[in-house]
């Protein structure tokens, strides 16, 4: 009888200390859990933060193209051929800032997807869609610098063979 209660006290104790185990495994598991949802949150809101950033840099070299263009055909008007070629240039670089702001938008996108992916939460949700939005954004402000450049070029175009 000694014996058979000896047998299930040690089996009481082992069961204790795996339980125990079991404890400290899930304490440490959510904990990796936390941190991991914390730097998602974080990766999200930053690439969201991104994309809207990126989205205002081709929105602003799309200005800064159109300013180009303009300044391309007035200057084309007044057969100043050298400032012409001079603003076109620069409007050709402004199209390429805008699409590459575009291109850094849309990875941005990507990233906050990517997050979002990895952790169902409104707040991730949200900041994925703002960043599709200022990808979207940055794609049109890239598309209206490509064409104020294409404006500009033609511009240079007509006034060099006007001459």
């Amino acid at each position: 009888m000694q014996d058979k209660i000896e047998e299930i006290y040690q089996k009481l104790i082992a069961h204790e200390t795996e339980i125990t185990n079991l404890r400290k495994g899930y304490m440490v598991l959510n904990e990796r859990y936390s941190v991991a949802l914390s730097s998602l949150r974080t990766l999200t809101i930053r690439s969201s933060e991104a994309a809207k950033r990126a989205c205002t840099a081709a929105q602003k070299a799309s200005f800064s193209a159109a300013k180009c263009s303009e300044a391309a055909i007035k200057a084309a008007d007044r057969s100043v051929i050298e400032a012409a070629e001079s603003a076109a240039e620069a409007a050709r670089a402004s199209a390429e800032a805008a699409m590459e702001a575009a291109a850094a938008s849309a990875a941005a996108a990507a990233a906050a997807a990517a997050a979002v992916a990895q952790q169902a939460e409104e707040a991730s949700l949200q900041a994925s869609e703002e960043a599709a939005a200022a990808t979207k954004r940055a794609t049109e402000a890239a598309h209206e610098a490509v064409k104020m450049s294409m404006a500009a070029a033609d511009a240079v175009k007509s006034a060099k063979s006007n001459t």
